[in-house]
């Protein structure tokens, strides 16, 4: 099988961190039991964004962009009494040449994973549901679904099958990217294949997951789950410029997004393929200020009692030494946050809390380097320049057996 189908059946899987660090194949063991993340002292140092560091991360921008061949990114960066790095580079359009610009849409892939699971969370902080509730009260038909809980489903260690990784999902997909997807068609490829283990057992990321979890926001508000986010979360977070969509059109202004997840191979442009297929786990669109804004919200859980944020930041081992992953959250040395990648398009918008610094980093692409998501390389080079105590994602990328 060629490299662009085994990355179309985990696109928006990516998120979590970086593909290789969270994808089924090389995602480490970790018990039940939780455990922090590397925490970061009270006093992390963040330096002042002068000319001269913006120097470096121009340079160091640049030569991750001559590397990965990115059409177009943002970096925006910013910490109290720090000042702030906000910069476009590229294109937004190959075929006119406009350049990036920072009020753009783009497509958030995984990311949308924070929404959802802050819709449940809120139900969770109305009585209405419970994280230890199995996924069986509230939805028929899931295998192990007596056993497995919310909790479970959201913290990634439920044990069913990715569907994005299903190879007749991945064909039909890539036969027509524009098609729409029902909830019932992605759970039929997801429940075709045996329980992977035990509930609580391992990590093992699923976008089946949050399908799961969307649907249980929508049977217990009686809402879309499109609805239930836009007045429930996006509202009260202040976020004017994301949207939860109902088709594949994208808000103006935007990112046209480039993929070579391809049926003939060829990079093309996806901006107008239909996320349905997503959904909950993946098909939201934003821009740099409302990711720079949610990347706070997110971690500090202004929208949730403290009591529920805690729960939502008890983080389950990954496969590397600092990171964890919490509830439809991570946390990666000391950068708590999600990342997102769908075709043509990835983000990464993240928060060092101690630093209170914010850093948001957006592509027009998902073409991976050496089997590297793009969006990591970048916070690599940008981190190991303003925090290098806790570069993101704190190691030499390695190619996995999944681009």
């Amino acid at each position: 099988m060629k490299p662009t189908h085994v990355r179309l059946r985990r696109a928006c899987a990516a998120a979590a961190v970086a593909s290789v660090l969270i994808a089924p194949a090389v995602a480490g063991s970790a018990s039940g039991a939780t455990s922090s993340a590397r925490s970061v002292t009270a006093d992390t140092p963040f330096p002042q964004l002068t000319p001269a560091v913006a120097a470096q991360l121009d340079a160091a921008i640049r030569q991750v962009m001559r590397q990965t061949k990115v059409p177009g990114v943002t970096v925006g960066l910013w910490a109290p009494g720090k000042g702030s790095y906000v910069k476009t580079f590229g294109v937004a359009d190959k075929a006119t040449g406009a350049p990036m610009t920072t009020g753009l849409h783009v497509r958030i892939g995984s990311e949308t994973k924070t929404f959802t699971v802050t819709a449940l969370l809120q139900l969770v902080d109305r009585h209405k549901v419970g994280l230890d509730d199995p996924i069986g009260t509230y939805i028929a038909g899931v295998p192990n679904g007596n056993r497995i809980t919310l909790r479970e489903l959201a913290g990634m260690r439920s044990g069913l099958f990715n569907y994005t990784l299903d190879e007749n999902f991945s064909k039909k997909l890539e036969a027509d990217p524009e098609q729409s997807f029902t909830t019932r068609q992605l759970l039929g490829y997801a429940f075709e294949h045996p329980v992977q283990f035990a509930p609580g057992a391992k990590f093992d990321y699923s976008n089946t997951n949050l399908i799961l979890l969307g649907l249980v926001v929508e049977k217990v508000t009686g809402r879309p789950l499109h609805e239930v986010i836009t007045k429930d979360v996006l509202a009260p977070a202040g976020l004017r410029r994301t949207v939860f969509p109902t088709s594949a059109a994208m808000p103006v202004p935007y990112a046209h997004g480039y993929t070579d997840q391809t049926a003939s191979g060829k990079i093309e442009d996806a901006t107008g393929w239909n996320p349905s297929w997503a959904w909950a786990a993946g098909a939201m669109v934003s821009d740099l200020e409302d990711l720079r804004s949610w990347a706070r919200t997110l971690a500090t859980g202004r929208l949730l009692t403290p009591a529920t944020q805690a729960e939502r930041l008890k983080t389950t081992p990954m496969n590397l030494e600092g990171d964890g992953y919490g509830l439809g959250i991570f946390n990666v040395q000391g950068w708590i946050g999600h990342n997102g990648s769908i075709p043509g398009y990835e983000v990464l918008p993240v928060y060092l809390p101690q630093a209170r610094a914010t850093m948001v980093i957006l592509l027009n692409t998902d073409d991976s380097y050496h089997g590297q998501e793009p969006s990591t390389l970048f916070g690599e080079a940008v981190t190991g320049i303003v925090t290098p105590d806790h570069v993101y994602p704190g190691h030499k990328p390695f190619v996995g057996r999944s681009g």
